[in-house]
């Protein structure tokens, strides 16, 4: 059982949201240039850019950073860190920007079973309440039978699972060694896995995208930070209902980059989504507020 971290459960829910935020911009990102480039060399660049970042930033210090007494959790976080990437932008020529973040969103399910299953965390029925009030959100915007599943939204689904299973492996190493190590592995891991396909798929990147191509190693990198640090000091439970602010996000970057606008069905859900994260946020603050 991992030692609860709930001091601050206000500052692991603004990480979790600011991850969203800038995973689900990165994912717009990568939307436009997977239209254009192969997806093995958008997912290369989104990996190799965190890896160049992180290696800028601790120079010298790599070396101590990457010191672990869990290299076997760190290979599978990194497994599973990379699966969740690749899975998703793999399913963006197929499926529209929304309605995969909407089917990958049902990890927050599954992190949260998952923390009360392997980690020990505790799984009470208002905690519950949130998640699933949550998920009904979700399932009010993608409306199954509506057109959103279909055979490639396999992709998305294996993207919900792997993500699932980096979390709780972030939670389980995070609150014990350094943010650091965990994102040069999980960068290492997937620039060198995708980089086997790249000399296959390989195209001349034009000029006028090489900034999108920052972007989304910029994203990438501070998305990761912020979801290590937000599983690392507060309870898994507590923060994966939060992840479904991605629908909101993908649908509004969707509105702006791909003038795919929301239908009131779409708003409904979101709303949902809206209350129910706060009445998550509101109920630990208070549970937090009375252990100390």
């Amino acid at each position: 059982m991992i030692p609860s971290s709930n001091a601050s459960p206000t500052r692991g829910i603004l990480l979790m949201i600011l991850a969203i935020f800038c995973f689900t911009l990165m994912d717009a990102t990568a939307k436009g240039l997977i239209e254009k480039y192969s997806a093995p060399l958008v997912i290369w660049v989104r990996f190799a850019g965190q890896l160049l970042i992180v290696l800028a930033i601790l120079g010298p210090r790599v070396k101590p950073m990457m010191r672990t007494n869990f290299p076997v959790l760190h290979a599978w976080r990194s497994l599973f860190q990379f699966g969740a990437t690749a899975f998703f932008f793999l399913s963006l020529p197929f499926i529209g920007l929304s309605e995969a973040t909407a089917i990958t969103d049902i990890n927050p399910v599954l992190i949260t079973l998952g923390a009360a299953l392997f980690l020990g965390e505790r799984l009470g029925p208002r905690r519950v309440a949130g998640v699933v009030a949550a998920l009904i959100g979700a399932l009010i915007i993608i409306r199954p039978g509506a057109g959103a599943f279909n055979a490639w939204a396999i992709l998305p689904l294996c993207c919900a699972i792997s993500y699932a299973g980096s979390a709780l492996l972030t939670r389980k190493i995070g609150a014990q060694e350094p943010v650091w190590g965990s994102m040069i592995y999980a960068a290492l891991f997937g620039t060198i896995v995708a980089g086997c396909a790249v000399p296959f798929v390989w195209q001349q990147i034009e000029a006028v995208d090489l900034w999108k191509f920052v972007v989304i190693g910029c994203l990438g990198t501070l998305a990761q930070l912020c979801i290590i640090r937000s599983f690392s000091i507060t309870e898994a439970g507590i923060v994966a209902p939060f992840a479904y602010l991605g629908i909101i996000f993908a649908t509004f970057w969707g509105a702006i980059f791909y003038d795919q606008w929301p239908d009131r069905w779409s708003v409904i859900g979101a709303l949902v989504i809206v209350v129910a994260g706060l009445y998550v946020w509101r109920r630990e603050t208070i549970v937090a507020r009375r252990a100390r």
